[in-house]
């Protein structure tokens, strides 16, 4: 089995650019092959092209849209093309209800198809790009990282991708739909779920963190809030991550594969997870997962760690030789 190798995070902080609060992205569609729309942010990048790093794309997690992504986009694009998707049944994308429409294949293909649509890669198989994924999001872009084969030049997995969910949460999929269940002093208004949303860490709540908040919720008329992921797509979704075989996935992924583990992992299971893809890796003459722990910290490392998630992908973006 193989043991865990860990990144080295505080050199690479060093590269990570100061957030531009100035700068807004752009949206756009991509329409997939069976007529999907998928939403994307373009956040841009420098004026001028230097070549110095691949383009980014990021991919958001279970219930949340591509702004979560906004505290370490408003970096990433100050050195390079930095886009993030809205997964199906989220956000501005479409929500189809066919029974297959979620299934890992067809989320792959999104992935692809916004990497090429957005400018990122092309098909004709030239241009890399760099997946990060947090949560259902990571799950989201290993299987995308496959698709593109030998144009993925990295995968950051924020704290998802590397583990079984079964095994990670002890739950099966019925329970663990019933946990999403949000409590209705929570969703009795607005200002009441964005209180809740700002009580988990008051310190990073921005105008950044509210806006990504407000769009994973809709307003009715009465003034109530209600999820705005379709339940027919979150439900499909949760049964996709359930089913998600991270070792066999992983294996087959030929760029280098960052891991970012938030919480604590007090029967190591987590990192046992990690040894084994990372064995899984090795078998395949690919090169072990690199690890980094940020035990203290919530799942959303994206808020609570903009520039080591920022670092992170940056130190896979960075074109050599």
């Amino acid at each position: 089995m193989a043991s865990v190798s860990y990144w080295p995070m505080d050199p690479s902080l060093d590269t990570v650019p100061e957030s531009d609060p100035a700068v807004e992205p752009d949206g756009f569609v991509v329409t997939v092959d069976a007529g999907d729309r998928i939403h994307f942010l373009d956040w841009g990048g420098p004026a001028e092209r230097t070549g110095s790093y691949h383009g980014i794309l990021l991919i958001h997690g279970l219930s949340q849209t591509a702004r979560s992504w906004a505290p370490v986009a408003r970096r990433l694009c100050r050195l390079t093309q930095t886009v993030a998707m809205d997964l199906r049944g989220h956000g501005l994308s479409d929500a189809p209800t066919g029974d297959d429409d979620y299934d890992t294949s067809v989320l792959g293909r999104d992935v692809v198809a916004v990497a090429e649509g957005s400018g990122l890669c092309d098909p004709a198989g030239t241009g890399g790009v760099v997946l990060a994924g947090h949560g259902f999001g990571a799950i989201v872009a290993a299987v995308g990282a496959v698709g593109l084969g030998d144009r993925c030049a990295g995968l950051v997995l924020v704290d998802g991708g590397w583990e079984s969910m079964e095994a990670a949460t002890g739950v099966d999929v019925d329970e663990f739909m019933r946990s999403l269940d949000e409590p209705p002093e929570v969703m009795r208004s607005m200002a009441s779920f964005l209180a809740d949303r700002r009580g988990f860490d008051p310190a990073t709540w921005d105008a950044d963190q509210q806006r990504a908040a407000e769009a994973t919720v809709v307003e009715t008329h009465a003034g109530h809030v209600v999820p705005a992921t379709r339940p027919h797509a979150l439900e499909a979704s949760v049964r996709t991550m359930f089913g998600y075989e991270p070792v066999a996935t992983l294996a087959r992924v030929s760029a280098p594969v960052v891991a970012l583990m938030a919480g604590e992992d007090d029967d190591g299971g987590r990192r046992a997870a990690v040894r084994d893809v990372s064995a899984a890796r090795e078998r395949e003459g690919r090169d072990a997962v690199l690890l980094t722990s940020f035990g203290r910290d919530g799942h959303n490392l994206m808020r609570y760690r903009p520039r080591e998630v920022t670092a992170a992908i940056l130190s896979l973006a960075a074109v050599r030789g």
